[in-house]
């Protein structure tokens, strides 16, 4: 299997490799643990959305060392010839465990857990926060936009705002999983099958003489997805002259499809815009609203009751602006069949391999998780599942669809306090892993 993300084994931290040079050294190769958590959620988070995993996946199997970065390594005069014939041979050979993506997690959740030799789980900690880190925090901005729509479709308009080019296809990826219905970005359709959909710019009407010109043009080249942008110069002007043109175009058989508004007071336009097009005999025309909007705009809108049908969301979705970053650690748990954790303040972590067990109330919605060991067998269901063992998959990438059915199913067992953010849920922590959590802390304790 190939990734499309095509990632140099280079793209790590320097200090992972390191540390894996002391490892293989002092053939400290047992098996090691190391679970992803996020150990808070950004303020204005009540869930997160696990997206990323089979991009990791998929880039866990191809992670290699080619010739060049091996020359690069010795050129850097760090590393010892015994390591970088390790490194040549490097494959990933671990086995992972994690939520499937479209899963709703909290706090604590383990979104990850990589069991591997020590040097490999270390080394791939850089490329697992990454690509967690981008479609987890877009996928959770781009469901509340979809919460807030309320049924309205969402489109993905973010590639050229998104913080560079990858980006653009993790965002549009993490977006479609979601609930949006389709994407501009071209790459991303190819990429991941994702609908493209997209109608012009205001570049476009302003090389024309005039808008109805430019209208005409783009109706006869286009005639099955013809949606007007009215604002260029005046939105109601513009939306008049989408009404001429559309009689012209009914002659021949091309029916407008929709008008976007991208400037101005959208609500009080919107209310306009649609009273002139159902006036004028058009009401099948759907008004769409793009420009800055995120979930607060779009929960405005929406409680406005004005006529927007659609949005287009680019910037603040594609870079998750008001959170744009996840409080993701990568700590030891267990290594050589030891439980291991961190004790510094503020920074504590419960050590094994764990499990997320989920309960719901009698009506099917979310009630509570509980974290506990992976050997317990708490009242639930278990959500991580393993995905990988001895470095190959154990399952074909689910296609993208199914993916995003599971998101919506997860989203819609939230309870309504949770999915409009007025309520974070705690995660329960079972018996046997506070008592081990203890133990472990007494056993370090002694050799302090």
């Amino acid at each position: 299997m190939s990734s499309w993300l095509n990632v140099s084994a280079l793209l790590t931290d320097l200090y992972e490799l390191t540390m894996s040079q002391v490892y293989v050294e002092r053939d400290m190769l047992a098996p090691a643990t190391f679970s992803l958590f996020v150990r808070k959620l950004p303020q204005n988070r009540s869930f997160l959305l696990a997206a990323g995993l089979w991009p990791l996946l998929e880039a866990l199997q191809d992670f290699r060392f080619s010739e060049e970065d091996l020359a690069y390594l010795e050129s850097l005069k760090l590393f010892k010839p015994t390591f970088l014939d390790y490194l040549k041979n490097f494959r990933f050979t671990g086995e992972v465990w994690a939520l499937p993506e479209g899963t709703v997690f909290f706090e604590n959740a383990p979104v990850v857990e990589i069991t591997a030799p020590l040097p490999e789980a270390q080394i791939v900690e850089t490329l697992v926060i990454n690509i967690l880190n981008i479609e987890t925090a877009v996928a959770t901005k781009a469901a509340l936009c979809v919460i807030a729509a309320d049924g309205r479709p969402c489109v993905d308009f973010g590639a050229r705002r998104t913080q560079g080019l990858e980006a653009s296809l993790h965002a549009a990826r993490a977006s479609y999983i979601a609930g949006f219905t389709a994407t501009s970005n071209v790459l991303a359709g190819k990429l991941f099958g994702i609908p493209v959909t997209g109608t012009m710019a205001h570049s476009y009407v302003e090389s024309f003489p005039n808008e109805e010109e430019a209208f005409l043009a783009f109706g006869r080249n286009f005639p099955e997805n013809t949606v007007l942008l009215i604002d260029t110069y005046d939105p109601l002007r513009g939306a008049e002259k989408a009404i001429e043109v559309a009689r012209r175009l009914s002659e021949r058989g091309i029916r407008v499809r929709g008008v976007r508004l991208d400037s101005g007071n959208v609500i009080e336009l919107a209310r306009e815009v649609r009273r002139l097009l159902d006036k004028a005999g058009f009401p099948e025309i759907k008004i769409f609203v793009s420009g800055g909007l995120d979930e607060h705009k779009i929960a405005e809108i929406v409680s406005s009751r004005a006529p927007v049908d659609a949005f287009g969301i680019g910037t603040k979705m594609g870079v998750s602006a008001d959170a744009p970053y996840l409080d993701l650690a990568y700590k030891l748990v267990e290594y050589d069949g030891k439980p291991r954790l961190k004790l510094s303040e503020g920074k504590v972590t419960y050590p094994g391999r764990k499990q997320v067990f989920r309960r719901f109330d009698p009506s099917g919605l979310f009630y509570e998780d509980e974290l506990g060991l992976r050997e317990e067998n708490l009242i639930g269901n278990p959500l991580l599942k393993c995905f990988m063992r001895d470095g190959r998959l154990l399952m074909e990438n689910p296609p993208l669809p199914e993916i995003r059915k599971k998101a919506a199913e997860n989203l819609k067992s939230l309870p309504e306090d949770i999915r409009k953010g007025q309520r974070t849920p705690s995660t329960r922590i079972s018996e046997k892993l506070r008592a081990l959590y203890s133990e472990t802390v007494e056993r370090i304790r002694k050799v302090l």
